[in-house]
C-alpha cells in the first residue's frame, strides 16, 4: 500500500512540474494580420512543443491550406518550422463546413523563455496567411505607450462643418504605421473618392523601413480617400494646399476586424489625426454607426421581394429615419453629424432611384432562379413605378456642399446620371454640387475612355460653375494627348485606324478587314460606372 502511495505521489509531482513548465496564452493579441481567415485561439508552449489552436473562419463549402513551408519567427529572427498539423493535413485543402467555422492546432517547436511574440507566416508565395506580433505576454502589451504622434482630440459638440472651397492644387498626407517592422508589406494604394476619377485613381504608396510614407495628389475641393494596407483600411480628408497627418494603428483595426478579439478590450484608436480637420476626421473615423445602405443590395432583398414599389420606398425611407435618429443621439459634433446624415441621403437616394432593378433582382435572389430563368425574367420583366415614387428624393439632403465630405457621393454622382432629368424635374433645379459634378463627368468620360476633348468641349468647359473643373479636367487631357504621343513612338506595333463609327458598330469595323482569318482578340475592362450596372447584367 505504502508502495503504490509513494508511486501516485511521484507521478502527480511529476504532472505538476510538467504543468509547471507549460505555458499557456489564451487568445494573444497581435499587431497585425493580412487576413481574417484564421485566427489564434490559444498558444501553448511546452519544453517539447508549441502548439497553436486556430480557429477558423471563411466560406461555407470553399476551402483553405495551410502550408507545409509555415514558420514561427522571433525578435532575433529565428525560424521555428511547422512539424505537423492536428484536424488538418498540410498543403491539402481543407474544406469549410456549412457554418464556416472551423478548429484545427498547427505544432511547432518549443519557444525559448525570453521570446516574447512570434510572427506566423506560410512564406512569401501570393495569399499566404500572415499573423505579426503575435504577443506572449499580454500584460506587458495592454500596458505600452502610445507615440507622443497619438493625439486624441476633444469632440466641440457647437463645431460646424465649414463649407467645401473649389481649388486645383495638391493634398498632402503624411503617415505612419504604428509598430511596423521588417517583413510586413512594404507597400500600400490610395483610393481617391472623388467621382471623376472614383474608378481609376488608385496611387501606389511605398512604405519606408520606420513606418512613414507620403503622398501628394491633385484635388479640387474637399475629398474623401481611403488608405489601403494588407492589414488595415483607413478613410481620411484631403483638401487643395492642405497637409493630412495620419498615424495608422493596426493592432486596433485587427481587433475590430476579429472574431476573437472584437469585444476584447481596445488598444487604442485605429487612426490618430493632425492637421487638416484632425477633430472631423477624428470622429469620422471613430463612428461605427452605418450610413452606408446601398453597400450590400443582398441585404435587403428579403425585405423587399415581390413588394410594391410604395411598400419598397417605405422601408428604404423607414431605414432612412431610424439611421438620422442613431445620428442625431450619438456624442458627435453638428460638423459630423451633418456628414453622416448626408452619406445617409446619398445612399438612400441611390436606393430609390435603382429600386425597380434592385426589386427584379430580390425576386431572382429569393426565387433562387437559375441563370436562364433569371435573364428570361429580367428581360422581360418591367416595373412601373407610380407617378409619385421619386418625390422622396426632394427630403433628402443628395445636392448640398456636405455631400463633397461623404465617401459616398462619388456613388451618387455616377448613379444620378442615368437618372439626371429626372432629378432636374424632381428637385427643381439643374445646379448645384451634384449636377455640376455630373456635368463635369461628362467631359471626364471622354478621357477616361482615351478620347481626347474637342475643341468644342475645351470651349463649353468655361460654362462649368467652378474654375477648379476645368483646371482638373485641363490636366488630365493634356496628360492623356502626351500618354497618345509617347504610344505614337513606339513600335514593334500596328496602330490601325476605325474612323468614325457608332459604339455598336465599332467591334464589327475592327474585324472587317480580317474577314476570313482566325483572330485572337483580347477585351479590357477600363472601369466600371455603376450608373450602366442594371443595362449591362
Amino acid at each position: 500500500m505504502k508502495k503504490n502511495t509513494w508511486i501516485i505521489c511521484l507521478l502527480l509531482c511529476a504532472a505538476c512540474a510538467m504543468q509547471a513548465k507549460e505555458r499557456v496564452i489564451e487568445r494573444p493579441p497581435f499587431i497585425a494580420w493580412n487576413s481574417t481567415s484564421i485566427e489564434i485561439d490559444k498558444l501553448v508552449i511546452s519544453d517539447t512543443a508549441t502548439v497553436a489552436y486556430i480557429k477558423a473562419f471563411y466560406r461555407p463549402k470553399f476551402w483553405i491550406k495551410i502550408a507545409k513551408g509555415s514558420f514561427l519567427a522571433d525578435p532575433d529572427g529565428q525560424l521555428y518550422p511547422i512539424r505537423r498539423g492536428i484536424g488538418i493535413t498540410l498543403d491539402e485543402e481543407f474544406w469549410m463546413p456549412e457554418s464556416g467555422e472551423a478548429e484545427f492546432q498547427l505544432v511547432f517547436p518549443p519557444l525559448p523563455e525570453n521570446v516574447t511574440w512570434v510572427d506566423f507566416s506560410e512564406g512569401d508565395m501570393e495569399g499566404a496567411f500572415k499573423i505579426w506580433g503575435i504577443q506572449l505576454d499580454k500584460k506587458a502589451f495592454y500596458k505600452r505607450d502610445l507615440p507622443k504622434e497619438a493625439i486624441v482630440h476633444k469632440i466641440n459638440k457647437e463645431a460646424a462643418l465649414p463649407v467645401p472651397e473649389f481649388a486645383y492644387g495638391k493634398a498632402t498626407v503624411k503617415g505612419k504605421i504604428m509598430d511596423y517592422r521588417e517583413g510586413m508589406p512594404q507597400a500600400g494604394r490610395l483610393h481617391l473618392l472623388e467621382p471623376l476619377r472614383w474608378t481609376s485613381s488608385l496611387q501606389e504608396i511605398n512604405i519606408h523601413e520606420d513606418g512613414t510614407f507620403e503622398v501628394e495628389i491633385d484635388v479640387i475641393t474637399t475629398t474623401p480617400a481611403i488608405f489601403s494596407f494588407p492589414f488595415a483600411q483607413v478613410s481620411c480628408l484631403l483638401a487643395p494646399g492642405k497637409e493630412t497627418k495620419v498615424l495608422i494603428n493596426p493592432a486596433e483595426y485587427c481587433r475590430q476586424q476579429s472574431q476573437l478579439h472584437k469585444n476584447a478590450k481596445p488598444y487604442g484608436k485605429k487612426a490618430y489625426f493632425e492637421g487638416y480637420l484632425a477633430a472631423l476626421q477624428q470622429e469620422l473615423s471613430d463612428n461605427t454607426i452605418k450610413t452606408n445602405l446601398a453597400g450590400n443590395p443582398r441585404s435587403h432583398f428579403d425585405r423587399i421581394a415581390d413588394k410594391d414599389a410604395n411598400s419598397v420606398k417605405e422601408y428604404f425611407t423607414e431605414l432612412r429615419r431610424n439611421t438620422l435618429q442613431e445620428i442625431e443621439k450619438a456624442d458627435m459634433s453638428r460638423a459630423a453629424k451633418e456628414v453622416l446624415a448626408a452619406n445617409t441621403d446619398n445612399t438612400t437616394a441611390i436606393n430609390i432611384l435603382m429600386a425597380d432593378d434592385m426589386m427584379k433582382q430580390a425576386h431572382m435572389f429569393t426565387q433562387k432562379l437559375n441563370r436562364e430563368q433569371a435573364n428570361e425574367y429580367y428581360r422581360d420583366t418591367r416595373i412601373e413605378m407610380p407617378e409619385d415614387f421619386y418625390s422622396v428624393l426632394k427630403e433628402l439632403s443628395i445636392n448640398t456642399p456636405a455631400n463633397l465630405y461623404t465617401p459616398e457621393f462619388a456613388y451618387i454622382a455616377l448613379v444620378a446620371r442615368r437618372y439626371q432629368e429626372l432629378l432636374q424635374k424632381t428637385l427643381g433645379t439643374s445646379e448645384g454640387v451634384l449636377f455640376q459634378t455630373m456635368e463635369a463627368l461628362k467631359y471626364y468620360r471622354s478621357i477616361e475612355d482615351f478620347t481626347p476633348l474637342t475643341a468644342e468641349q475645351k470651349a463649353t468647359l468655361d460654362a462649368l460653375p467652378e474654375p477648379a473643373y476645368k483646371e482638373l479636367l485641363t490636366a488630365l487631357n493634356n496628360e492623356l494627348l502626351r500618354k497618345i504621343e509617347e504610344n505614337k513612338k513606339k513600335s514593334g506595333f500596328t496602330v490601325n485606324e476605325v474612323g468614325e463609327v457608332s459604339n455598336e458598330e465599332l467591334f464589327s469595323s475592327i474585324l472587317a478587314k480580317y474577314k476570313g482569318h482566325v483572330l485572337l482578340v483580347d477585351f479590357w475592362l477600363l472601369g466600371a460606372d455603376p450608373a450602366a450596372w442594371p443595362t449591362k447584367r
